[in-house]
């Protein structure tokens, strides 16, 4: 597993990968056989990323924030509710605090939009003239919030996302 933004708070670049002892040994090797698998990066060992993910880390424990994630992510899941039933929402999926709407043609037969029509980018045009970030990619619009997110900001979220998705697809 790959950990990398959030372990510094997005604030410098720094990454970590997670292994199994077992997949960690198919790769070890004393240097002097010049067999094990060696990589370094220019950010290899970065003091002040890792000062910043150690203070990262303690916040992250101290404040529970996994807990108010949790129910973050929960209330976005209340406050995007209302699109399961839109006509031209296949799906809105979440995980965590990523959510992600997929806009089509047809709802009943999950008909997609032409990619060349760029639905998803409409929606994110009419969120920038609303104050709000949405990042889209081909027709789906994803919701990836800062933890600091107020439920007011999700609510306008959703809102921004809903009267976008009518523009988009008239």
């Amino acid at each position: 597993m790959v950990l990398s933004k959030g372990l510094t708070g997005g604030y410098l670049p720094l990454a970590a990968v997670l292994t199994t002892d077992t997949v960690y040994e198919a790769f070890y090797d004393d240097y002097e056989k010049l067999n094990g698998f060696l990589h370094s990066h220019t950010h290899t060992g970065n003091p002040l990323a890792c000062a910043a993910a150690l203070a990262t880390l303690d916040l992250i424990e101290q404040e529970n924030i996994i807990q108010k994630n949790q129910q973050t992510a929960q209330y976005m899941a209340q406050a995007t509710a209302h699109l399961h039933d839109h006509p031209h929402v296949a799906e809105v999926r979440q995980t965590g605090m990523i959510l992600a709407i997929e806009m089509v043609k047809d709802k009943a037969s999950k008909t997609p939009f032409d990619w060349r029509e760029r639905r998803g980018l409409r929606v994110f045009n009419h969120a920038l003239s609303q104050g709000v970030l949405l990042r889209p990619l081909g027709n789906v619009i994803y919701f990836m919030p800062p933890y600091i997110i107020e439920k007011s900001h999700i609510d306008l979220l959703a809102q921004v996302a809903s009267d976008g998705i009518d523009l988009a697809v008239r």
